[in-house]
């Protein structure tokens, strides 16, 4: 038992630790957004899939001898794949598919060491259940859940911050080749003896053993264990998704959501004589009040949650729906001989849940419906497992009532004076009209977030506003360089293409866009490109994301007199783009006298002292602009950090109204390899609740 039990954790460990290992090292490579995590998870959960498919097929139709040298022999192959650093060639062009690219490559990486440890629980716990009748084979399932609860938060908190990327790969590649070697001996020791159990079991009454080990699963039985693992798959990518495209995506805020999934496996399925912790009648009132709450999140405050509220409401929304489902789906497992059935439902619902918010929904929803449809269809189940207790089938009809009328109002919220919405890979994008007269404006919106707008007639047409207005940092700077002569501005995300709004005959303005969608808005719904052509401003665009751009671009620098780096996705932080490398990879993009431009306006975080230590850190100089209009229509409230490799890059008005920037030496210092959100963070839970209730 120890040599079994012993492989399972290991699996299970490297199974989940690789995950967020793989995935932070190409989040950079598909412009940093939340959908990175998404398609990769569905990509695991898919070979999870295939992994639970393959021990349920070769169990039930190979020999034990059959078994054993087909696995040992896969084992010996996946061990070509080491070690698992993604190829350079793999990066994507502008034209490609991301959800495509990313599958590929991860097949190319990992593809046939994520099977093998995908097939290592339901496997190893099916040669338990042969060998050791009397075991509860079910707890090394809540160990398996354990080992992977383990490895996620292994890596935020002891890999993460004191390891390269390519160390934790190395690291991680030699613990998967004594895997592959316990594995082996695992299989090959099981060999023998499982062909005298077999032989036992074959001269035993079928019918007997079938009566004494438990009832056959019903159709309706599978169909409620699928049911119940592809909602709590759903719920977990969708709320994952829902508070990183407001905050960052990054390793932390998606391994957080990911290990509550887990250890709700852990409970239910562990615990009080192997029984599990879930019981209905003390479980579902909590988790139905955070199906309400988490709908009324949606579209509170007008769809900006406070991010210090919306994570903790989040996150215990996700354990206590996962809870619900992976409870109820406890108290309905079968016999042991119908565990690869069981586990092949459980993955099959995960990898269904996994493709219905990454590849369905994205194709099908013109923005995120699939969250607040999930937590109705959670309250709507609740009504069916719960029909026959009185005291909880009225709150689980209110939770039903309550969770459709917040649905119905988030939905009504998205589509107030909207003109377009659509949806691709990188998020959902709005265009909404308001107003009238001179002051009609037109905006576009990426998630809740104003990604610009231009007043549609009138003296403020083609006047740069919002928060690139001409008193703002960005402003200050372009007009500075301008009244020396011609310039070349680079703009790392288009929004509406306010910044050209700034470009004279002469000017260049190279943009670098992540999203062609975007592009295709700014053309078709709003006029500032246009107008710069017909002033004859050079106009050029990159189409991907704009690191991998600018490296490529090395060869031939385009020296940059202004480098202005505004490419939020809704209030998410494109974090790859404000790291030491990224920092450095721009100087090197800059004209002698050139100047970088940073957008930091957001509610949340307060991304000053990041700058200021990078700035420290790679020996440039750095300033702040805040820009505070009181009865500008078109000017916002803005904060713009300013970098430059001379001091003297500061003139004029600018050189007026720019601050210094003085370093935090407490808070750590931003790399690709390591960011630290809760520095950052303005504000906390308490507060923010107290301001969402209005109290």
């Amino acid at each position: 038992m120890l040599l079994f039990a012993s492989t399972i954790l290991l699996s299970a460990f490297l199974l989940f630790l690789v995950q967020p290992i793989i995935a932070k090292q190409i989040l950079a490579w598909f412009g940093g957004t939340s959908a990175v995590w998404t398609t990769c998870m569905v990509f695991f959960q898919v070979l999870l899939l295939a992994g639970y498919s393959y021990a349920h097929l070769t169990t039930r139709h190979l020999t034990p001898k059959q078994q054993s040298g087909l696995h040992i022999a896969l084992l010996l192959i996946s061990l070509a794949f080491l070690p698992i650093i993604p190829s350079a060639a793999l990066k994507p062009t502008a034209d490609a598919d991301a959800a495509l690219s990313i599958i590929v490559l991860l097949t190319a990486t990992i593809g046939l060491p994520y099977l093998l440890l995908s097939t290592t629980g339901p496997l190893v716990q099916t040669w338990v259940a042969h060998r050791f009748p009397e075991k509860t084979v079910y707890r090394l399932f809540a160990l398996s859940n354990f080992g992977s609860l383990v490895g996620l938060l292994a890596f935020p908190f002891a890999i993460e911050p004191f390891s390269s990327s390519r160390q934790q790969s190395l690291v991680w590649s030699g613990a998967y080749a004594l895997f592959v070697l316990t594995c082996a001996l695992t299989a090959w020791q099981s060999r023998q003896r499982l062909h005298g159990v077999a032989k036992a079991q074959a001269a035993s009454s079928s019918s007997g053993a079938a009566a004494a080990e438990g009832p056959t699963p019903r159709a309706g039985d599978y169909a409620l264990w699928l049911t119940l693992s592809a909602l709590g798959s759903i719920v977990l990518l969708a709320s994952t998704s829902h508070i990183t495209q407001n905050i960052a995506s990054v390793p932390f805020l998606w391994v957080l959501p990911l290990s509550l999934y887990l250890f709700t496996f852990v409970l239910a399925f562990e615990g009080r004589g192997g029984r599990g912790w879930y019981e209905q009648r003390w479980w579902l009132l909590p988790c139905l009040m955070l199906f309400v709450a988490m709908s009324w999140g949606l579209s509170a405050e007008r769809g900006v949650l406070d991010v210090s509220l919306a994570i903790p409401l989040y996150s215990l929304g996700v354990f206590l729906a996962c809870m619900f489902c992976h409870g109820e789906l406890a108290h309905r497992k079968p016999a042991p001989r119908y565990l690869t059935s069981f586990y092949l439902m459980l993955s099959l619902g995960g990898a269904l849940g996994g493709l219905a918010v990454a590849l369905v929904a994205p194709r099908v929803f013109p923005t995120y419906y699939e969250l607040p449809l999930a937590l109705f269809a959670l309250s709507a189940l609740a009504v069916l497992l719960a029909w026959d207790r009185k005291t909880l089938l009225g709150p689980a009809l209110i939770a039903t009532a309550a969770t459709a009328y917040y649905g119905f109002s988030y939905v009504a919220f998205l589509k107030d004076d909207t003109m377009v919405m659509q949806r691709n890979f990188y998020g959902t994008l709005r265009v909404r009209e308001a107003g009238s007269g001179e002051l009609q404006v037109r905006r576009l919106l990426h998630g809740v977030i104003l990604h610009g707008e231009q007043f549609t007639n009138g003296k403020y047409q083609h006047e740069p506003g919002t928060y690139y207005a001409r008193t703002s940092g960005v402003g200050l700077a372009i007009e500075s360089k301008q009244a020396l002569g011609p310039v070349r501005i680079g703009v790392i995300g288009l929004g509406v293409g306010t910044l050209t709004a700034y470009g004279r005959a002469g000017d260049t303005m190279r943009v670098y866009e992540l999203d062609p969608d975007v592009l295709a808005l700014a053309r078709s719904h709003f006029t500032y490109l246009a107008a710069a052509e017909e002033r004859q401003v050079k106009l050029e665009f990159a189409l991907g994301d704009a690191r991998l751009s600018l490296e490529r671009e090395l060869g031939t620098p385009q020296r940059f007199d202004v480098l202005a780096v505004d490419a939020f996705s809704s209030d998410s932080i494109p974090v790859h783009l404000i790291t030491r490398e990224a920092i450095e990879l721009y100087t090197r993009h800059l004209a002698p006298q050139g100047l970088i431009a940073i957008h930091v306006s957001n509610r949340f975080l307060d991304l000053k002292p990041v700058l200021a230590n990078i700035a420290q850190a790679a020996g440039l100089t750095v300033k702040h602009v805040e820009d505070a209009p009181s009865n500008d229509v078109l000017a916002f409230g803005t904060d713009w950090v300013l970098l430059a490799k001379d001091p003297a890059a500061f003139t004029g008005t600018l050189a007026e109204r720019a601050q210094p920037l003085a370093p935090v030496p407490h808070m750590s210092l931003w790399t690709d390899q390591f960011n630290n959100l809760i520095d950052v963070l303005k504000t906390r839970p308490w507060t923010s609740l107290s301001e969402a209730l209005g109290m």
